[in-house]
């Protein structure tokens, strides 16, 4: 829910700035940066965190890392896939 409002508020920042710099009304640039730093910083924060998995994938082999999610309160297991390197994040 939070992340809606974030992105409804960076909307009308980016799009009320956009408006006052087309039509010269007030120095409107600035709306237009916060808002798009707004919503840049959202949808890149749902890029760049994954979500937690239910169960290990295919060839991922577990390394020594864990962690408690903040979100769920429970164990965080991290696997490794040796092919690709890619990280994913099991719930325990």
């Amino acid at each position: 829910m939070l992340r809606s409002a974030v992105i409804v508020i960076g909307a009308v920042c980016f799009a009320g700035g956009l408006i006052a710099v087309l039509t010269g009304v007030m120095p409107g640039f600035v709306f237009v940066a916060w808002g798009a730093i707004l919503l840049l910083g959202t949808l890149y924060e749902r890029v760049r965190y994954k979500t937690l998995l239910r169960e290990r994938p295919g060839s991922a082999v577990r390394t020594g890392e864990r962690f408690i999610d903040d979100g769920t309160g429970r164990t965080v297991t991290v696997y490794i896939d040796p092919a690709s390197g890619e990280r994913s994040y099991v719930e325990e």
